[in-house]
């Protein structure tokens, strides 16, 4: 088992690698070597989410979501394989813990109380009155 949160753990058998050639620069290695992995975890079918955190996980997920709910995370960082297998399971981990924050309650609105009303109305009179010294003597 993967111990995601306090409340959330995964079992092993829930994810699926697999193993391809790398795209991009690299020479020798990437073009022999299957280094970077493919890690499919199955969100829609996963008995271990709760739903709320699986609906999260589906629209944090984003475009790396199939159709059928499977999240694909491609790893291809780094040089050897058993580095992008930690760093896939590493951003899944974060992405569920991501998922398990339940979003803040929405705001209410609240209207000034009258206190602070006449608090806003006094102090810009007071300015008003500062501002009114400044000009020229009024000729008596």
């Amino acid at each position: 088992m993967i111990q995601v949160t306090s409340r959330i753990s995964l079992d092993e058998s829930e994810l699926r690698e697999e193993f391809l050639r790398a795209s991009g620069a690299g020479g020798q290695n990437i073009q022999k070597v299957e280094t970077a992995v493919q890690l499919r975890f199955d969100v829609a079918q996963s008995p271990n989410l709760p739903e709320p955190v699986r609906e999260r996980l589906l629209r944090l997920g984003g475009r790396r979501v199939t159709k059928e709910g499977v999240l694909v995370i491609t790893a291809q960082r780094h040089r050897t394989q058993e580095r992008n297998r930690e760093d896939a399971r590493e951003r899944l981990l974060a992405l569920i813990r991501e998922a398990a924050i339940p979003p803040p309650p929405p705001r209410r609105p609240t209207r000034p109380t009258l206190g602070s009303k006449v608090r806003r109305l006094e102090g810009k009179a007071k300015r008003g009155d500062v501002k009114r010294m400044r000009g020229k003597p009024v000729a008596d």
